[in-house]
């Protein structure tokens, strides 16, 4: 599909931009998924710009622009391809040490890329954040944020979020049966009046025309979602992630699945009011299957979860690891574990749940931790309708823990240290004192963690790594980790570690996962307690 317009003269070029632009076009006359999300390739004799996997022929070279970003590439006049749809594509920005500015700029994309992160204006239902607002969370001016902002990624922070924004309900468009209305507030849009201006200012087409041109992929009927397609860069280990999560599931909540029309996960979902914004809680259901052959997720939800599906994607693609960047990180652990280059860090769906797991899996085998963790859902959790008779249980709330007394919990097996670092874990989570998500600053939220009793630097570390979505996490005084590594039998196995492991720098939570893999372990062996000091060990 063509749209209608003129872009703007491309920016002028280094020698080292164009070296880099003519590894560029290989990648895209190979299709090379691996570099997927790593540039979009503006072509100026259509005006579209492209993901490198497109199937389209390969435009000729003196015909591509590229950029490192799908707001750079709209910046600069091009629209996006309806064939290879570069919202699809896995984001690009990795970690690594930065100077200020760098993290500075890091941080707001953050911020911007995450729904359950936008800044709430007063106005209900709209998902918009101003820079202002967005300055003041990041604690800088706005004006010095535009600065910096512009300056690395040539495009402003409010450009930028209305990219995302855009291809959000682009994505929702061609793939669910949401009514325009519902995709335009799902989106972060206060009304469907500002959606539809944007969208024709911006794209030359309304909401209606794009979702007839764009492919027909949405289901037929209304309130039925087909599968929303969620792609990641190859290799990926899919058996290797999926047996981790097999290993710790608990019944009624969560379920792998080995189906013939490919492997796969399911889980019963809750999202908080405080991280949605409408007036109540929203609980339902997911499922995530694999298209191997496409480098694809294909995810399916609970109409209940419509309202909050750019959440529920944005919260898929980090508890499922997709936008984790192989190449970079190969480049630093393949000498060091040269069998683990498919591994992924596999995340959490909701984090106050991940790390009561956490907790309950301190100084004991993942098989006991799982045994306490069914009985907490069987105890306290709430029933919910699936499709599937295994599936069937909510995990217990913040605000539930927050009220168990010692008597419930200890009932279940949880011994008393344990049942006081959860409860107090859930009274920090209920009143908003602790932030468990992709977005939360991690010193301080690590900080925060170790100054609740029960919990020491492996949790904080493990839920650093899993929750935060933190790559550079490192628990250094955890058992497997240390057999895995040869260091059991030091005198301080953990500062043994832990100079072992500055070669892995920014990626030791990639790391970690490759000692327990070549090891033989997952984090299986008994964990230390966090009452503890490293010292002490």
């Amino acid at each position: 599909m063509i749209w209608p317009m003129t872009p703007t003269a491309p920016p002028s070029y280094t020698a080292s931009d164009v070296a880099s632009d003519e590894g560029r076009y290989l990648a895209l006359q190979a299709r090379d998924a691996r570099f997927d999300g790593h540039f979009f390739t503006g072509v100026t004799s259509t005006g579209i710009y492209c993901r490198p996997v497109c199937a389209v022929r390969t435009p000729r070279r003196e015909n591509c622009r590229f950029f490192a970003l799908a707001a750079q590439a709209e910046s600069a006049g091009f629209r996006p391809c309806l064939r290879c749809r570069p919202e699809l594509a896995p984001q690009a920005m990795v970690w690594s040490v930065q100077d200020a500015s760098g993290i500075l700029v890091q941080q707001a994309v953050r911020l911007l890329d995450a729904p359950d992160l936008w800044p709430t204006p007063a106005a209900p239902g709209e998902g918009s954040a101003t820079v202002a607002r967005l300055a003041e969370r990041l604690g800088v001016s706005d004006r010095h944020l535009r600065r910096i902002f512009e300056a690395a990624l040539g495009v402003s922070p409010l450009q930028y979020l209305q990219t995302r924004r855009l291809l959000t309900a682009k994505q929702l468009l061609t793939d669910t049966a949401m009514p325009v209305t519902q995709v335009a507030l799902a989106s972060g849009f206060a009304s469907v009046r500002r959606f539809n201006a944007a969208f024709v200012g911006h794209y030359g087409l309304n909401p209606t025309q794009l979702r007839r041109n764009g492919g027909g992929s949405a289901a037929s009927g209304a309130g039925r979602t087909s599968a929303v397609r969620l792609a990641w860069r190859p290799p990926l280990d899919v058996a290797a992630l999926l047996a981790f999560f097999e290993k710790r599931q608990f019944h009624g909540v969560e379920c792998v699945v080995h189906g013939a029309d490919g492997p796969g996960l399911r889980r019963t979902v809750r999202l908080a009011r405080t991280c949605t914004g409408l007036p109540q809680e929203t609980t339902g259901w997911l499922s995530a299957r694999f298209d191997l052959a496409r480098h694809q997720v294909l995810l399916q939800t609970s109409d209940s979860l419509y309202p909050v599906l750019p959440l529920v994607i944005r919260r898929v693609r980090a508890m499922l690891d997709l936008d984790a960047d192989p190449a970079a990180i190969n480049a630093v652990l393949h000498p060091h574990f040269p069998e683990g280059d498919g591994l992924r860090v596999p995340g959490a769906f909701d984090g106050f749940e991940l790390a009561v797991r956490a907790v309950l899996g301190q100084q004991i085998t993942v098989a006991a931790a799982r045994t306490l963790g069914q009985r907490l859902v069987e105890r306290l959790g709430e029933p919910i309708a699936t499709p599937w008779p295994g599936l069937h249980r909510l995990f217990p709330t913040a605000a539930t823990l927050a009220r168990a007394d010692g008597d419930t919990l200890g009932q279940l097996g949880i011994v008393r240290q344990r049942q006081a670092a959860i409860v107090a874990l859930a009274r920090a989570v209920d009143s908003d004192a602790l932030p468990l998500h992709a977005g939360a600053d991690v010193p301080s939220t690590t900080a925060a963690l170790c100054a609740l009793p029960g919990i020491g630097d492996w949790t904080a570390q493990y839920i650093a790594m899993r929750v935060l979505r933190w790559p550079d996490a490192f628990p250094a005084g955890d058992v497997a980790l240390h057999k895995a590594l040869g260091v059991q039998q030091y005198k301080n196995p953990a500062r043994a570690a832990q100079e072992a492991s500055q070669a892995w720098r920014p990626w030791r939570s990639y790391a970690v996962l490759r000692a327990w893999a070549a090891g033989g372990s997952s984090a299986g062996a008994a964990q230390p307690t966090d009452a503890q000091t490293l010292s002490k060990q």
